[in-house]
């Protein structure tokens, strides 16, 4: 690929973002968006008619001044601490790269560039490869640059890694002793309870728990299969919800307009019917109502936070397989349906996932083979010779070679995130937030390995018919095919980066499913109602894979620095935007996402050090070998010093700041208080499958007191005029 073929797709996804963050402006200031665009915020769904003003077709940056202008107390209030470590994650990501970027464009690129005689060549036409490390001559003296640039990047990311370490665990910290009463530090969940025909669940569990921790045992709850009842109730309050068009009114007897069938039709309400079902049969006995059946789990309430923290981590019985008690998750968090999964299966679900995902992989290989064919044009023109013709056009070729690959990959990757979050959700995960954590470490490895490693070794096969044959001879292999895969690489930021930020702020999924209801049902009110949650899966292994390309291509080929960089600044505004309005917090996960992007940045650094030493090795250069070995060794103690010092706040939490709730809670006299709102905080039988029971908890901040009486109208005319009114 030369200078040209990445102009062409470089061209291509700016016009494409161009058009599409125009669009974005345009469409946020229309009133039948508001739903789309401004979920979050909506408070209301009364509005009123917005006449014509020119204003609202014309495309404004305000968007980016309220994204940027937002604090990170405001984001904290808003997101929770995940959205904070996420956004934290995409700062340390444009302070480590802006450094990479000034040493790799005016230190390494330089170097390489002129690391061979030059022949007079027009720039656009010139090879990437002459950018990479490839063009340096073996024993060249000028390999100390690569070694001096790779000690400068290592040095900074530590440092900023560390900083934000630290700044994220005080967070936690801070989110713990800070926050309104969290009933999950006075819970465990016991699973694998003893079955016996001669008393129930609920009675086993009372009287182990009475016996054994007779000073601080409060009460229990035992889990039910909900079953096909409640199922039904659910899919007819949603079904209530999608026909009334209010979310006001939700599952309340209404008579629903069906213009798509021509004419008035009554829409029943099952959910109420049920409801008076159960009154009739009394709903409360589990003994008569079928819908409660009661599981080998249970949520066990203790009197103080020390103690569930003490219950929580002990072995209960000398069989590791009975009476296994984890930390409650939040009660907005719990996972109800996987909580009556049996504790003997969890084992044989995680194997079925891992198998199951590994076969995926290697059916993945061909889509990233197909689209590395598409990269060797001489290859390509000798499997499908009918092509022949149309790859002698210059613009064509600019196009296969530079755009299409990456493109190809791009939309086979679509189908990776909801296919691991199933396989997450199979494992049977007690929380939301865990799910998702789950599936977040499934994308990350499988968008590393496909996108990366295998195509690495895929366009070494296609291009030398060669694979790695001896394990020694892996990293001199990785060293040499890896300058030759950085211009699809490249191209892969673009596509994959840029593109999918503007796919991402335009919403095109929800945006079709509110037109589609508004052309169907013809619903003149803000019909899209999608509480969408934010994607940590998708977009957190999406930053870090771009990530770890930087880190591998710093020194190698630098001439991606510039193009990850302005995705990282572009990416900051774009998901500081989507958090403020768009996506919802049913829950928060405490930033427990911080240690995955900690893991993976130091794995990007060792194996970027880990290439450079088989690059100097095969360009002969043994003391730059040689300084490389220390960084290494260097790299890894501060990992392990960081595990040691932060990663135990993220797994548990600490004694001393329990017991000094406790206390404290004591001394104000709460406890009794405590304890009422402990029986309900934990309500199993729900529309949404989340405790809706709990109306004494703090609710997630979804507006303020004064966006609380705002209509849709007047959040869009807001929008329009700057600045905003400051909460």
């Amino acid at each position: 690929m030369n200078i040209a073929a990445l102009l062409t797709s470089a061209g291509v996804n700016i016009a494409v973002c161009v058009v599409l963050f125009s669009l974005y402006s345009i469409l946020r200031k229309q009133p039948n968006n508001v739903k789309v665009y401004f979920g979050r915020r909506v408070a209301s769904r009364h509005s009123k008619s917005l006449g014509l003003c020119l204003e609202r077709f014309v495309p404004s940056p305000t968007w980016v001044k309220k994204a940027w202008a937002t604090t990170q107390d405001e984001m904290l209030n808003i997101g929770g601490l995940d959205a904070v470590a996420f956004s934290r994650l995409l700062v340390f990501s444009i302070r480590v790269f802006s450094v990479v970027a000034v040493i790799g464009t005016f230190l390494v690129l330089p170097v390489n560039y002129y690391g061979q005689s030059r022949t007079r060549k027009n720039l656009h036409l010139e090879s990437l490869d002459a950018f990479t490390i490839e063009n340096v001559k073996k024993g060249s003296t000028w390999l100390w640059a690569h070694c001096l640039a790779l000690y400068i990047i290592t040095l900074t990311t530590c440092s900023l890694l560390y900083i934000e370490f630290r700044s994220i665990t005080n967070l936690r910290l801070a989110h713990i002793t800070g926050s309104p009463l969290n009933p999950s530090h006075f819970a465990i969940l016991v699973r694998a309870i003893p079955w016996s025909s001669k008393v129930s669940y609920s009675d086993t569990v009372k009287k182990f728990f009475s016996y054994y921790y007779a000073s601080t045992y409060l009460s229990h709850q035992i889990v039910y299969d909900s079953g096909a009842v409640q199922k039904l109730k659910d899919d007819a309050e949603y079904a209530c919800k999608m026909f009334s068009g209010s979310l006001e009114q939700t599952c309340k007897p209404s008579l629903a307009q069906c213009y798509f069938c021509g004419g008035t039709t009554n829409f029943k309400l099952i959910s109420q019917d049920i409801d008076s079902i159960h009154a009739r049969t009394g709903y409360t006995d589990i003994h008569i109502d079928a819908r409660k059946k009661e599981c080998a789990a249970a949520f066990v309430f203790f009197k103080s936070r020390y103690a569930a923290l003490m219950a929580a981590q002990n072995l209960q019985t000398s069989n590791p397989m009975l009476w296994v008690t984890d930390q409650a998750p939040e009660p907005h968090d719990v996972y109800w349906s996987k909580l009556c999964i049996p504790y003997r299966q969890l084992w044989i679900r995680k194997i079925a996932t891992l198998v199951a995902s590994m076969t995926f992989v290697l059916v993945f290989l061909i889509p990233v083979t197909f689209a590395q064919c598409l990269t060797q044009l001489d290859k390509l023109e000798k499997m499908f010779p009918f092509l022949t013709g149309i790859l002698k056009k210059k613009f064509m070729i600019q196009l296969v070679t530079g755009y299409l690959p990456s493109v190809i990959l791009v939309l086979f990757l679509l189908a990776v995130p909801p296919l691991m979050m199933l396989f997450s959700a199979v494992e049977g995960p007690i929380s939301r937030s865990g799910r998702k954590r789950s599936a977040c470490c499934k994308v990350l490895f499988f968008t590393i390995w496909n996108v990366f490693f295998v195509n690495v070794f895929a366009g070494s096969v296609i291009s030398q018919l060669s694979v790695f044959t001896n394990i020694t001879e892996l990293t001199a292999q990785l060293a040499q095919a890896v300058p030759v895969q950085a211009a699809f690489f490249t191209t892969y930021v673009l596509s994959s980066g840029w593109a999918s930020l503007a796919f991402e702020i335009i919403q095109p999924f929800p945006l079709l499913c509110n037109l589609f209801q508004r052309l169907v049902f013809c619903s003149q009110e803000d019909s899209y109602n999608g509480n969408l949650t934010f994607p940590y899966h998708t977009e957190v292994p999406r930053i870090l894979l771009f990530g770890f390309l930087g880190f591998t291509c710093s020194i190698l080929a630098p001439l991606i620095l510039p193009f990850l960089l302005f995705y990282f600044s572009l990416a900051y505004l774009v998901y500081r935007n989507q958090i403020i309005n768009v996506y919802i917090k049913k829950y928060d996960g405490g930033g427990h996402l911080w240690p995955i992007a900690h893991n993976t940045t130091i794995f990007s650094l060792v194996f970027s050090q880990v290439i450079a030493l088989g690059v100097f090795g095969l360009k002969d250069s043994t003391i730059a070998s040689g300084f490389t070995i220390p960084l290494l060794i260097g790299t890894i103690l501060f990992h392990q010093y960081c595990r040691q010092r932060f990663l135990p706040v993220f797994k548990n939490n600490a004694a001393q700041v329990l017991i000094d709730l406790d206390q404290r809670d004591e001394h104000c006299g709460r406890l009794e208080e405590i304890y009422e709102q402990l029986h309900s905080a934990y309500c199993q039988f729900t529309s949404s499958g989340q405790s809706e029971c709990s109306s004494h908890q703090s609710r997630e901040h979804i507006q303020t007191p004064e966006e609380d009486s705002k209509t849709g109208l007047e959040i869009i005319q807001q929008d329009i005029s700057w600045p905003p009114h400051r909460v």
